[in-house]
């Protein structure tokens, strides 16, 4: 695809892609080691809150995006257990590497992300 046909988003989604992604990954892999020691353990309440701050902040990212429909929140009222997490998590991680592999590339010049001005 040229890069005047190049998909574009907004350069706030993409800076908030740049600063959320870091942590989704540390996230994912914390809860993918909780997971091999205890699978089954439910999901302590004040974890939940923080995994939800950053999820939302990737919702923001996603909010224009397709995969959006797939993606859920952890329900405070049905405490999940670390395996859950992880699946959703990993989804979040996939909706979120897609969205750079659309909107981010190369211009002839740099890598750099495809936004409107």
């Amino acid at each position: 695809m040229s890069i005047l046909g190049r998909q574009r988003t907004t350069r706030d989604k993409a800076e908030l892609h740049r600063v959320v992604m870091p942590f989704l990954l540390a996230m994912y892999q914390e809860f993918k080691d909780f997971s091999k020691k205890k699978p089954d353990a439910a999901l302590a309440k004040n974890k939940m809150g923080v995994a939800n701050r950053l999820l939302e902040k990737c919702r923001a990212v996603l909010e224009s995006e397709a995969s959006l429909q797939f993606l859920d929140l952890l329900d405070e009222d049905d405490v999940p257990q670390n395996s859950d997490v992880i699946l959703m998590l990993s989804q979040y991680v996939a909706a979120m590497e897609q969205f750079k592999e659309t909107y981010y590339g190369w211009d002839g010049d740099e890598d750099t992300w495809f936004v409107s001005d």
